[in-house]
């Protein structure tokens, strides 16, 4: 509609007359609303592209001088002629759509290419790094870049195949957390919400692609500013799929807000496509609700004797009223007291940072603890005994029974809680149920599991309410328990904990899934205005390398897999609940950083952009091993998992090693002949896909778009 109105407004300065016949004829039309959720798309967003080199043709905008912290000119120029040397080259530019024609002559530094969301694009990869301690495992991506055009890259390396979606989306809070046109969308913004949506209905369009359609399942965290509105988006981009919704408490201490109730909780929308359905996992008590489907966690048993007030009194069991000393940490129990004569006043007195509690029931009076204080000390050696708040009616243990099944290894030992009491899931694999909708989850704690885990990896950065890493990694294994070469994409990844998560899950049972982590390198809004009067811009390396990228994801990443932070020094503190070991082990995975380039149609055809497309070949053939970086000299090659074919005259050979080393699933044909093409194809193993260079790339993005 935006982009309507900007159109009559042109008309307008033409023809008045017609412009205001337009005018009445678009309110009529707007007036009619479909049912459903309405909002304006706008005009097409753009995205500046500091460091991409000027050319002739590009859209760009002019910078505004080192030093200053005032806004460029908004306006789009094009590029007609470049002229000179080095820093001394001068562009000529003419205004893009305007009435009278505008042109100027500006040094090409003080210009940045603009590419906007309308426009098509060629994409390519430059690698900025990489870890390797998998072996032969996939490698996890992380890509730099402008998320829109990254998702249109992976239609082309990841169409139909994306088992899993997780994105935690910003959540439009009016606090600057999001740009849109190269804006912060200020909380006075009257296009808020409408902005929000259609920033998100062209990521979700595109995403769609990228699913599986047989079994796939895409995930969205949200708070209360946008959860209604994304609902309905999803449902109106999604008819075909299954939608829930879950509350999940990550905030137990709560988030103050003016004249509201505190935050304590946040959303998470399950979006399932196919037969894909979450699957019965082993989980423990804090998962269980009335709701649950199911067989249950080992029953624990609430330590304080309950029954009616005349029945279950301290002077009925004296030998069971003693303290128990609980820490205020949430981590359990410190010690277990004596029991102490009739006549005797229970103290409430504690060492410090414990809390004493006695066995007092609900209307204050003094009841008994269910076993004596001698076994409680066997069974919190044990494990046996859960405390994991300072009320009375939190304790819990082990009856005999329960500790039997532990004993006999009915039950296993998979890790232990905060407050040391054991985790446990059933031998044969029964013990597993689904939760309600409502996760009320110890370990998904933002502030203790997001933000205390990644200052532990990358000590001194700081990164706005990341995930907890648990809470991402319990979404995703309701999905992918079952699917151990599952690919997993976050396209709002931010800090890393997605890919983080994916690492833990391959831990647990040996998998093989890799995440794709999609960001950008934004740097803070508050640090925007020091750099720019430093005469820093971005595309400049001191601007740059505080962005989240360069500055979070990338590190963090890194760190979590040699298990040393970005200063070389082991990583203090134990991953914790389903598998407890030390984060300075890392992980048995590999990791590649990649930053999203922008290539000339014409060079990629004429096979002069091959090192910046090759990546995206590596890719689609499952980025494992080793990749074709150079036009191989002798005409072809074959890596790990495809093959490269160049010379047309080498084919017969290219096909017996693609036959001879087996396993390959993608053989690329550089031809512009399809006659030859199809007579490469049929002379390859049935097994391995044959795609077309350049046409497959190009036709994909020229037509697949959606222009």
């Amino acid at each position: 509609m935006s982009r309507l109105t900007d159109l009559i407004a042109r008309a307008k300065a033409r023809d008045s007359a017609l412009g205001d016949e337009l005018e009445r004829e678009f309110k009529a039309l707007a007036s009619r609303r479909a049912f459903g959720l309405n909002f304006e798309r706008h005009r097409p967003e753009s995205v500046e592209l500091p460091g991409r080199p000027v050319r002739r043709g590009d859209k760009v905008r002019v910078l505004p001088p080192r030093g200053t912290t005032q806004r460029g000119d908004q306006r789009l120029w094009r590029v007609t002629r470049i002229e000179g040397d080095g820093e001394a080259r001068i562009a000529q530019i003419t205004l893009i759509d305007t009435e009278t024609p505008e042109a100027a002559d500006v040094a090409v530094a003080d210009l940045v290419v603009v590419a906007e969301f309308r426009d098509f694009i060629y994409p390519g990869l430059v690698s900025t790094g990489r870890v390797s301690r998998g072996g032969d495992k996939p490698f996890h991506t992380v890509i730099n870049g402008e998320n829109f055009h990254v998702l249109e890259a992976l239609t082309y390396t990841h169409r139909g195949k994306i088992d899993a979606i997780y994105i935690d989306p910003p959540y439009n809070t009016g606090a600057r957390d999001w740009k849109y046109n190269n804006d912060y969308v200020e909380s006075e913004d009257l296009y808020r919400h409408s902005k929000w949506l259609a920033f998100m209905e062209r990521r979700l369009k595109v995403a769609g692609q990228l699913l599986n359609p047989e079994s796939s399942v895409l995930i969205v965290t949200i708070d209360e500013k946008e959860y209604l509105r994304l609902g309905l988006l999803l449902e109106q981009v999604f008819p075909e799929a299954r939608i829930q919704m879950v509350s999940a408490l990550i905030n137990p201490k709560g988030q103050s807000r003016a004249d509201s109730f505190a935050r304590t909780d946040e959303y998470i929308f399950f979006v399932a496509f196919g037969n894909s359905v979450p699957s019965k996992l082993p989980l423990t008590d804090d998962w269980r609700s009335a709701s649950s489907t199911g067989s249950t966690d080992i029953y624990w048993q609430q330590l304080r004797r309950r029954g009616l007030r005349g029945a279950v009194r301290r002077e009925d069991r004296p030998g069971l009223f003693y303290p128990i000393y609980v820490r205020t940490d949430g981590t359990g129990v410190e010690a277990v007291g004596e029991p102490i004569p009739l006549d005797e006043t229970p103290s409430y007195t504690a060492p410090k940072g414990t809390k004493a509690l006695w066995p007092t029931r609900s209307d204050g009076s003094f009841g008994y603890w269910q076993v004596s204080s001698d076994r409680l000390r066997d069974l919190l050696k044990r494990g046996m005994v859960r405390a994991e708040r300072t009320e009375v009616g939190s304790i819990y243990y082990l009856k005999q029974g329960e500790a039997k099944k532990v004993e006999t290894g009915q039950y296993q030992v998979v890790g232990h809680r905060a407050d040391g009491s054991i985790i446990t899931e059933a031998s044969e694999g029964g013990n597993t149920f689904l939760p309600g909708t409502q996760w009320r989850i110890s370990a998904h704690n933002a502030g203790e599991y997001g933000t205390n885990t990644l200052t532990s990896l990358v000590p001194g950065r700081r990164f706005p309410f990341p995930k907890s890493l648990y809470g991402v990694e319990d979404a995703l294994k309701f999905f992918v328990a079952s699917k151990p070469n599952a690919i997993i994409l976050d396209f709002f990844s931010g800090s890393g904990t997605t890919a983080h998560a994916v690492m833990r899950l391959n831990r647990q049972d040996g998998g093989r899934r890799q995440c794709i982590s999609v960001t950008n390198n934004e740097v803070a809004a508050d640090e925007q205005a020091a750099l720019r009067q430093a005469s820093f811009r971005p595309g400049d390396p001191d601007w740059e390398k505080w962005g989240i990228c360069d500055y979070i994801t990338k590190p963090r990443i890194a760190a979590a897999i040699t298990g040393k932070t970005p200063e070389g020094k082991d990583i203090e503190g134990d991953y914790k609940f389903t598998d407890e070991f030390p984060m300075a082990e890392g992980f048995e995975e590999n990791a590649e950083f990649f930053t999203l380039t922008y290539e000339s149609h014409v060079a990629v055809g004429a096979n002069f952009a091959f090192q910046r497309i090759a990546p995206l070949l590596w890719m689609r053939a499952g980025s494992e091993g080793r990749r074709i970086d150079d036009l191989p000299e002798g005409g072809w090659a074959v890596a790990d998992t495809y093959g490269l074919l160049v010379d047309l005259d080498r084919a017969g050979a290219f096909c017996d090693a693609v036959a001879a080393q087996g396993g390959l699933r993608v053989a690329y044909v550089v031809t512009d002949d399809d006659r030859r093409f199809q007579a490469v194809a049929r002379a390859l193993p049935d097994a391995v896909e044959p795609v077309r260079l350049y046409e497959s790339y190009l036709s994909n993005f020229r037509f697949s778009m959606g222009r």
